[in-house]
């Protein structure tokens, strides 16, 4: 039997209505709802006055006099504003120090091909494993030293130690599957290895870059254990750990604020996947290439 019959028998096999049902919408339609009913239950919690949210009679899936209080509140009477600075000045300074140092080491690794060149690969990639609430000790006492602690920049010097290993493991699959005929044509016309790196192989790369800078940004946007460890001031505390701290006063938990602000937090990660999602999937499915 010819594999072009085997695949159109595969096909017929969806024909009938009550197969496609059972095989493709019934499995996507549960997908959806686990995927999309967190967001539902935030929305649906950030709109709901206290009087609802308190009260155990009526439906808790649904609002019945929705309101905007606990947005203003959020708003205007915490520092929110200023942990969502915080937070997209923290990740976008972080993510563009560790693509850069990841490029660097990624084009190294794969191209230079010094002595012991892979098990230094292997190695950056083993680092990204360590957890860490393992971590953060030792580099507690670097941010002490350094004077750094209660500051945003304790956030951007500790965070690359864990974005820089596995961007640059991402980096390395997605330069190996670049033609190296490409560089040496560059260096028989008197490239240098900055020039054939910036003018060749990373316009090559635009979507490996966009998907580890995307998988950088959404780790620094979301990192929770530094951010609380290292920062101790309201004013500088990034969205995750200042949502947390500030909205729950001992046993009382504010929880229309508190999804408000998970809404908001989760909005800017949701748009940039939403804009820049085909770039990710072909970054990752040119990674592991070989």
């Amino acid at each position: 039997m010819k594999a072009g019959d085997t695949d159109t028998q595969g096909m017929a096999y969806l024909s009938s209505l009550p197969r496609r049902v059972v095989t493709v919408y019934l499995p996507l339609a549960i997908f959806v709802f686990v995927l999309l009913f967190p967001f539902y239950w935030m929305v649906v919690t950030s709109i709901k006055p206290d009087n609802e949210l308190l009260s155990r009679g009526g439906n808790p899936f649904w609002v019945v006099g929705p309101t905007l209080a606990h947005f203003e509140k959020l708003l205007f009477h915490t520092s929110y504003p200023e942990w969502m600075w915080n937070t997209v000045f923290v990740s976008v300074v972080a993510t563009f120090v560790s693509l850069l140092c990841s490029v660097l080491a990624a084009y190294a690794i794969e191209r230079l091909r010094f002595r012991g060149s892979r098990q230094m690969g292997l190695s950056i990639f083993l680092a990204y494993l360590v957890p860490p609430s393992i971590l953060f000790i030792p580099l507690s006492a670097i941010v002490f030293k350094l004077g750094l602690f209660d500051t945003t920049w304790a956030l951007i010097l500790t965070y690359p130690t864990f974005l820089i290993p596995f961007s640059t493991w991402l980096l390395m699959g997605y330069f190996r599957s670049i033609p190296f005929e490409l560089e040496e044509c560059a260096l028989i016309d008197g490239a240098s290895r900055l020039q054939i790196l910036w003018k060749i192989v990373l316009p090559l790369s635009v979507p490996g870059l966009i998907s580890a800078g995307i998988f950088a940004f959404t780790l620094s946007w979301n990192e929770f254990i530094y951010a609380l460890t290292f920062v101790s001031s309201s004013e500088v505390k990034t969205v995750p750990v200042g949502v947390v701290t500030e909205l729950v006063e001992g046993d009382v938990y504010h929880w229309g604020a508190l999804m408000a602000g998970a809404l908001l937090g989760s909005l800017p990660v949701a748009v940039i996947y939403s804009f820049f999602v085909e770039y990710y999937v072909s970054g990752l499915t040119g990674a592991v290439k070989e």
